[in-house]
């Protein structure tokens, strides 16, 4: 088994069709079908089931892929670190739950480098789909948060994946609305002064947990509740319906916009104001690559601005 077979197979994948992925390597689509049976036949393993409508992975295929990503990806390390003279076109990804500072960071990371050169992704997305994409190696980082609440199954679900938390800040819950809302000039606000109100929160699938949940104090009876899937329409519902939602107030302006506000959560009795530890995740044991290690610079750089501000 080759380099060139395992990033066939990879492509291959991620493209759900030998046509399309024969026309992103510049190969002819039977040295695709020639590679797949070389290395089915050496592992023994089907990998892919074929169909009119294109090629799926089979079980035994989609673990064969985490382990593939894992050594293609340990591959173009090896390349960026031995291999400067090199014309690979590296790829750096980011996994994240609905983070502005975080994309803000990604953009202040890019603009360092030639993209013409690299290929970048920033995925904004489900909590488990972050957690997914770093353990599978389609990213390379996923931010998210711990809580009193969640740690336990978040920390599990890692471990279990070979991931590992590091932490960024500790944050407390501010609610983020309208700077029209009838409680945008507040100095803080409790739980009954929300309840007329619709809470945002973002959509976590069929499948979603309380502990996947983006927003803290998931476990709440909202009265009113309106589930979204992107920052956009979150941002146009609470202009649209006063709606509002719980954050760690880090906000970043210059690409949400000046219309909004983050305004202090006031706990009560039954609804404390839990901590939210928003950190990054990586596979255990790999070495950042360079990318990586500018991108959390950047992201440590945002926060140590806003604590300053805030503090």
């Amino acid at each position: 088994m080759t380099l060139q077979q395992i990033n066939y197979i990879i492509t291959i994948s991620e493209e759900g069709s030998l046509n399309k992925a024969a026309e992103v390597l510049y190969v002819a689509q039977p040295s695709l079908t020639s590679a797949i049976k070389e290395v089915e036949k050496e592992i023994g393993v089907t990998l892919f089931n074929r169909s009119g409508k294109g090629v799926t992975l089979t079980n035994d295929g989609a673990e064969f892929l985490l382990y593939a990503r894992q050594v293609y990806s340990q591959y173009n390390i090896l390349l960026e670190k031995f291999g400067k003279n090199g014309n690979l076109k590296k790829k750096f990804g980011v996994s994240t739950q609905h983070y502005s500072f975080a994309v803000k960071a990604f953009v202040e990371m890019v603009k360092a480098f030639d993209t013409s050169k690299y290929e970048f992704a920033i995925r904004e997305s489900k909590t488990r789909d972050v957690i997914n994409d770093v353990s599978t190696l389609k990213s390379e980082i996923g931010i998210l948060y711990l809580s009193d609440f969640n740690r336990k199954a978040i920390l599990k679900l890692l471990t279990s994946n070979s991931l590992e938390f590091h932490s960024l800040i500790d944050c407390s819950a501010y609610v983020y609305l309208w700077k029209g809302h009838p409680l945008a000039n507040e100095s803080s606000i409790n739980f009954a002064q929300l309840a007329a109100y619709p809470c945002l929160s973002f959509e976590q699938g069929d499948n979603g947990s309380f502990y996947f949940a983006e927003e803290i104090l998931s476990t709440n009876e909202y009265p009113r509740i309106i589930k979204a899937c992107d920052r956009a329409t979150m941002l146009n519902l609470m202009v649209g319906l006063n709606g509002y939602t719980l954050c760690s107030g880090i906000i970043c302006e210059e690409l949400n916009g000046t219309d909004f506000a983050a305004v202090p959560f006031e706990s009560d009795s039954v609804n404390q104001n839990s901590v939210m530890e928003i950190g990054y995740i990586v596979k255990r044991n790999t070495l950042l690559s360079g990318m990586g290690r500018l991108y959390i610079e950047e992201i440590r750089k945002y926060l140590a601005a806003h604590a300053k501000n805030t503090g």
